[in-house]
This record gives structure tokens, C-alpha cells and sequence, in this order.
């Protein structure tokens, strides 16, 4: 498909005006608590669909009797979905894991919702720098497992995630196969953060075209991601995980994004490693683009073709419905 003149508007509109503000962010505290409460409040001018209800969630998981991580965040469900369907979709939001929550990413959780028929579960996890990794890790895996803990049968369980989120979900799949839980169905990444040490992305910085992410920020932001710790962290390293038994994985990047050449690699890691992994690069698309699914045709056809896989992954969990307008 090629770009459409909407797309093409919003890219180059990101690429004169924001791209070159966010590439002079500071990587420090400050910045950071900048960029968080402008976001929040851009947020709340974009109200959630009609179509579908936002339910808050804080469960302190004070009945299980073990120390566990409570689990915070939101459910969105479909105000049409029928019944009540056998599985659920897990988002992580992206952020650069210091920034946005489960609110900012309500134009994607919404969609998945309505065209899946699947209640979503946005968990809010820490951020840093006050929370640095594994933080997010340890809640994802504590959201996973209040899954399982309600009778959420892992076989329709999809983890999705954007961005950061992408490199959280993929994260948390590697983990629950680590600590010997049952496979989630399937994986979804939209424009997966693979590499913390950007290393492939400042190589590929010079030839993308990418409207506002800047391989040289996202280094600094990396660096308050992995706090005092370091990169050592394996659990960090997706690229070198072995990668057995691996749900099949979805990735969709833009065609202009500087983290293009990471989701490349990740999909020839998980295919290396025999999973089924289907990879699809959107001609002249930015980073996260299916966040503009309300307005840009091709972000639209994205979550469309994230709807055939995340089905395929979980059926009968998710029984057939039309097509969300």
C-alpha cells in the first residue's frame, strides 16, 4: 500500500516540529516528569471510544496469602462483545518505559478490543527512573499471572505491546517461559524497542527517515531504563535469548522508523529459533503508527491484520464477529 496523503501530512508535520524538541530532551528526571504530565494531559483530549468501556483495576492481591505484586491498571471491554469470551489480550504500553500509561494508549487498546470481541487487561507498571528494570518486568509477570489466578486460560491469553511495551511483552514471554508457566497464545509488537543499547538503531539513524524518534535520545533514556544495573541484566538481551517454545509472534514496523532494523532482527531471531513469526514493514509508516487508527487508513488496515492473527492464535476463544467500523 502506499502512503496515504493523510500519512504523509502527519509524517512530515512530527518530523519539523516535534522530532527535533524530543531529540534535545535531556535524559534526567526532570525531562522526564516534562514529558510525562504533557502527555497525560494530551491525553485526556482524545476521549476513549463510545463503543467501549474503560473499567479501573487495583487489586492488592491480599487473598492469595503469597507477596505478590499488586496489580494495577484498567480493563477495556466492548460494549457488544457476546458472551463472555475465554481469553483476553495483555498490553503493555510503550513509553520508552519512562513515560505514558494504560490512558495514553486507549486509541490501541480500544480497537483491539471492539474488532477481537477480547476484554484488554493495560496493566500500569512502574516506570523509571525511579523504577528501573526488571521493575516492569516483575509487574508484567505479576499482571500474567493474575490472569491464569482468575481462570484465564493461557491458550487466550495474547501479550501485545508498543515501542517500549514491545520489548516489555517479548520480555515477559521470555520470563514466563523461564519461570515454567503455561504459553500465552500468541505475541503482538508493534514497533518493538529491541535493542536498550542502540546500538542497531544509531547505525540505521542516518539513512531513516523517522518523524520523531531519535536513536541518540532514546540511548540516553535507555541509560535511566537499566538505573545503576547496567545492561548485564540477560533478561534484557533479546536478541541472544534461545527462544524455545515460543508462542507465535506478530510484528508490524513502519517502513521510515530508525528502529526498523531491530524488529528485523528480532524477527530473524524468532525464526532462527523455529517459532512462527510473521513480519510486516508498512511502507513509509512511523513509529507506533497504529495508534492513528481513527484517522490514518493504513493504521487502520494494521490492527485489521492484527485482528486475523491475534484470532488465529486464540480460537475458539474468540468467536467470530464482523468487523469493527
Amino acid at each position: 500500500m502506499d502512503q496515504s496523503v493523510r500519512s504523509r501530512a502527519i509524517s512530515n508535520v512530527l518530523r519539523l516540529g516535534v522530532r527535533p524538541i524530543l531529540h534535545r530532551i535531556p535524559g534526567h528526571p526532570g525531562g522526564i516528569r516534562v514529558g510525562r504530565s504533557t502527555l497525560d494531559a494530551a491525553s485526556l483530549l482524545i476521549p476513549p471510544d463510545s463503543r467501549v468501556r474503560v473499567l479501573p483495576l487495583n487489586d492488592p492481591q491480599l487473598e492469595t496469602g503469597r507477596d505478590e505484586r499488586p496489580v494495577t491498571g484498567e480493563w477495556v471491554v466492548s460494549r457488544d462483545a457476546e458472551g463472555t469470551a475465554e481469553g483476553a489480550v495483555l498490553y503493555l504500553h510503550g513509553g520508552g518505559y519512562v513515560v505514558c500509561s494504560p490512558r495514553t494508549h486507549r486509541p490501541i487498546t480500544s480497537r483491539l478490543a471492539l474488532d477481537t470481541g477480547l476484554p484488554v487487561l493495560a496493566p500500569r507498571y512502574r516506570l523509571a527512573p525511579e523504577h528501573p528494570f526488571p521493575a516492569p518486568l516483575e509487574d508484567a509477570v505479576a499482571a500474567y499471572r493474575w490472569l491464569l489466578a482468575r481462570g484465564v486460560p493461557a491458550s487466550g491469553i495474547v501479550l501485545a505491546g508498543d515501542s517500549a511495551g514491545g520489548h516489555l511483552a517479548t520480555a515477559l514471554a521470555g520470563e514466563i517461559c523461564r519461570q515454567g508457566l503455561p504459553s500465552p497464545a500468541g505475541l503482538v509488537l508493534f514497533s518493538p524497542w529491541v535493542d536498550l543499547t542502540c546500538e542497531l538503531s544509531l547505525r540505521a539513524q542516518r539513512g531513516a527517515r523517522d518523524p520523531y524518534i531519535s536513536a541518540v535520545s532514546a540511548q540516553r533514556v535507555a541509560r535511566l531504563v537499566v538505573g545503576p544495573a547496567g545492561f548485564d541484566d540477560p533478561r534484557l538481551a533479546l536478541l541472544t535469548c534461545a527462544w524455545t517454545d515460543v508462542p507465535p509472534v506478530f510484528i508490524q514496523v513502519g517502513g521510515d522508523e530508525v528502529l526498523r532494523p531491530e524488529a528485523e532482527a528480532l524477527a530473524e531471531a524468532f525464526t532462527s529459533a523455529g517459532a512462527d513469526c510473521e513480519l510486516q514493514v508498512w511502507k513509509g509508516q512511523m513509529h507506533v503508527f497504529q495508534i492513528l487508527n481513527r484517522v490514518l487508513p493504513e493504521a487502520a488496515a494494521a490492527m485489521r491484520d492484527t485482528t486475523r492473527f491475534i484470532r488465529s492464535v486464540t480460537a475458539p476463544a474468540v468467536p467470530e464477529r464482523s468487523e469493527a467500523a
